[in-house]
């Protein structure tokens, strides 16, 4: 949000002048730095779309499962997103975030424009005041990235334990099923009471501080977790079982696209370190640098993969059914629910 002039005061050209000149570099030092990002990638990327030949001989009944598991995913991301928004509804909801999901996925940085996208559309349908809307998504968002963050931990003792000697991917899905299992059971502790998440602050405070050299120590990261969860509790209510179920669900269910996709060309990996390519692509999203972390997932993926013993044509096939139905297919989809929801609504060449 930016402030706006007050009228009270002559103006203050230097102050002015620093802040126009920061929002006027900020866009153009993001293209720089995905310039960038995409040139050292482009190798990674060129060999993972190079693979394109080997999507002829998929076991295609998995590979309809990978993109079974990823519907499932959003259909998960969705419910959170109608709790949030405290609304029955499913197709508003659902156009926009498909909507907004293409917009990150297109422009660098484009998560403000997504949001105030999916907020607008959110409002001409009627569901929620543009403002509401955007703190609905702000709560998914902390969902979606305590998940995230809940992730490394928690299959941290099948990766170090290597979990499953022999190479099988049941065996991959059932270390799957016990991180839905331990999620779901670490945010129904987390929204039992505070003790838990007042431990995870203090131990994560103390990593930082006893791991990277800072000026001044970081305090107040269990209270900060406390203020998030809060926040998520007093905006979904009485129906945070459900929002930790979808939330958990969405994470998992793409897991599970994962192993479809590995299924799908052949692969036979070690199952502790699928959930360590998993876990690294998820955490490579989040870099900034380009949309939706494109190149970094790819290069990540495929490296660990490689790790869990897949060979490196079936990495880079895996790679590219995984992409292409957890990242490039809901860019379509996202075009198609906006023309649908302009249909249905009735609005003209853009929601505003």
């Amino acid at each position: 949000m930016t402030a706006q002039p007050d009228g009270s005061a002559a103006p203050q050209p230097p102050q002015q002048g620093v802040g126009g000149w920061r929002r006027a570099v900020r866009p153009v030092l993001l293209l720089v730095v995905a310039g960038v990002s995409m040139y050292l990638l482009l190798p990674s990327l060129l060999a993972v779309f190079g693979s394109w030949r080997s999507l002829g001989h998929l076991d295609w009944p998995f590979a309809i499962l990978a993109l079974a598991c990823e519907a499932t995913s959003w259909v998960c991301l969705w419910e959170v997103d109608r709790v949030a928004l405290h609304t029955r509804a499913w197709f508003p909801v659902a156009a926009a975030q498909l909507t907004g999901t293409a917009v990150s996925r297109i422009l660098p940085g484009g998560g403000a424009t997504a949001t105030a996208t999916a907020a607008a559309m959110l409002h001409t349908a009627g569901v929620a005041e543009p403002d509401e809307a955007v703190a609905a998504f702000g709560v998914a968002a902390l969902l979606q990235m305590a998940t995230t963050f809940a992730l490394p931990v928690l299959t941290l003792p099948a990766i170090l334990g290597g979990a499953a000697i022999n190479h099988s991917l049941q065996t991959a899905a059932y270390l799957g099923i016990a991180v839905l299992v331990a999620l779901v059971l670490v945010g129904v502790a987390a929204f039992a009471g505070d003790a838990p998440l007042t431990l995870a602050g203090r131990a994560i405070q103390w990593l930082l501080n006893t791991t990277i050299r800072r000026r001044k120590p970081v305090t107040g990261v269990a209270q900060r977790l406390l203020r998030d969860r809060d926040r998520i509790r007093e905006a979904v209510g009485a129906r945070w079982k459900t929002v930790v179920l979808a939330a958990s669900g969405n994470t998992v269910f793409d897991y599970f696209a994962l192993l479809a996709a590995l299924r799908a060309v052949g692969a036979d990996p070690h199952p502790s370190l699928v959930l360590l390519a998993y876990t690294a692509a998820e955490l490579l999203a989040l870099l900034p640098f380009t949309p939706g972390g494109l190149g970094f997932v790819e290069a990540g993926m495929v490296g660990t993969l490689t790790l869990a013993g897949v060979p490196s044509a079936d990495a880079l096939a895996a790679t590219l059914l995984y992409r292409i139905v957890a990242y490039w297919l809901p860019l379509p989809a996202g075009g198609t629910a906006y023309l649908l929801f302009r249909h249905r609504y009735d609005v003209g060449p853009a929601v505003s």
